[in-house]
């Protein structure tokens, strides 16, 4: 994964842009920056290799390598266990 820094200026100048957006756009990133916040407030963290892991799935997902798993997968397997 590549890493990206943005220095302060660069931030403030997108953030002053996104004042010029359509109200609804301004919402939307209002929004997004919100749950950004909240998730950092969160008192549960993925480890680096957890985080590593969850990426290796997306990308097999997306490359048809790996699939969810169907509803009566899901549903076998709760009857195996008793629930």
């Amino acid at each position: 994964m590549v890493e990206f820094r943005m220095t302060k200026d660069q931030v403030k100048e997108i953030l002053d842009r996104v004042l010029t957006w359509p109200p609804e756009r301004q919402e939307d990133a209002a929004r997004i920056l919100s749950e950004m916040e909240a998730q950092d407030s969160c008192r549960y963290r993925l480890s680096d290799e957890q985080a590593e892991e969850v990426w290796r799935r997306r990308d097999a997902f997306k490359a048809g390598t790996e699939r969810y798993a169907t509803d009566e997968e899901v549903a076998s397997v709760w009857k195996k266990l008793g629930l």
